[in-house]
């Protein structure tokens, strides 16, 4: 691809997330709903846009890479949201100053796919035998969401976190949206840079496991990157759409553990026959649907919907 091509993309994208921190949300309060949904369904647009602008300008196979790298993201991202809705409970952060943090957190989050990105395609490149330890761990990573219970996160426990902690004094009250005040001339942190401090490094755990899938779907790094820009891009509202409908991701994550069993399953058997990227998106479309279908068709226990139940 050429380097305008990048220089084009990221800058569209940098831009949107100014117009959103200084002029849409430039005074902290708490996000309406319907704000939120209209601003997913502009990203999800986009996105679409965007693929057809892929597939104009580069060909079906491109555009359908991109299509379900799009679709792998997006529905890692719904599954990823659950863990930082639990941080800003634990952290007990105010409505209005949630969605700084996750702008901020988004921003970190596109850097470290950007870098995961061109070191797991420089990996590729380098050594081929790598395909089949991305696809071992995609397997294994799938197979322990299945079959694992989620106890929940302990974001005190955060190595990032007991470090701040450990080294630099913290306020014990939210200084509007400040990440670091001054308290009698010194210098000290304030509770809202751990909940940025766990939301980042939760998103180093949650590339392990993106980054090798979308590189088993398509080797061009525009392709990646963009499709992963786009499924980040609407993660910040997103969070705040799922708080009203946690139940209808019930069983996401199994759909999910499904997704990269069967990616990984891809990558491991690619020497001896490669699976057409339009099944391919045919799978991963259907194992999302089949999730939410089953979620809304089959009813809550009591015990799930005092769990589901945000704390906003």
């Amino acid at each position: 691809m050429p380097w305008w091509a990048w220089v084009a993309f990221t800058a569209f994208i940098v831009g949107i997330l100014m117009l959103d921190l200084f002029i849409i949300h430039g005074k902290p309060h708490a996000v309406s709903f319907k704000k939120t949904i209209g601003f997913v369904v502009t990203c999800v647009i986009l996105a679409l846009l965007f693929c057809l602008l892929i597939l104009f300008w580069q060909g079906p196979t491109r555009m359908m890479e991109f299509l379900t790298v799009y679709v792998i993201e997006f529905s890692l991202s719904v599954d990823n949201l659950f863990v930082f809705l639990m941080i800003f409970t634990y952290f007990n952060v105010p409505a209005p100053y949630q969605h700084r943090v996750l702008f901020w957190g988004i921003l970190g989050a596109l850097a470290l796919r950007g870098i995961f990105i061109a070191a797991g395609t420089a990996l590729l490149a380098k050594f081929h035998w790598m395909l089949y330890v991305f696809g071992a761990f995609l397997v294994f990573t799938g197979v322990k969401m299945a079959t694992v219970k989620n106890e929940g996160i302990e974001p005190a426990k955060n190595p990032a976190v007991r470090f701040v902690r450990r080294w630099m004094p913290v306020t014990d009250y939210f200084d509007g949206q400040r990440f670091f005040t001054r308290q009698a001339g010194k210098l000290m942190a304030t509770p809202l840079f751990l909940v940025l401090l766990a939301v980042e490094t939760t998103d180093v755990i949650f590339a392990f496991d993106s980054v090798p899938a979308a590189l088993a779907v398509s080797r061009e790094p525009f392709i990646v990157w963009t499709s992963n820009a786009f499924a980040i891009l609407g993660l910040r509202s997103l969070y705040f759409v799922l708080a009203h409908i946690m139940g209808l991701f019930r069983y996401l994550k199994y759909g999910l553990s499904v997704i990269l069993v069967f990616i990984g399953t891809k990558m491991l058997l690619n020497s001896l026959y490669h699976i057409p990227i339009h099944i391919s998106l045919g799978v991963v479309i259907a194992i999302v649907g089949l999730s939410v279908m089953a979620s809304l068709l089959i009813p809550a226990s009591g015990e799930e919907k005092e769990k589901d139940a945000p704390e906003l």
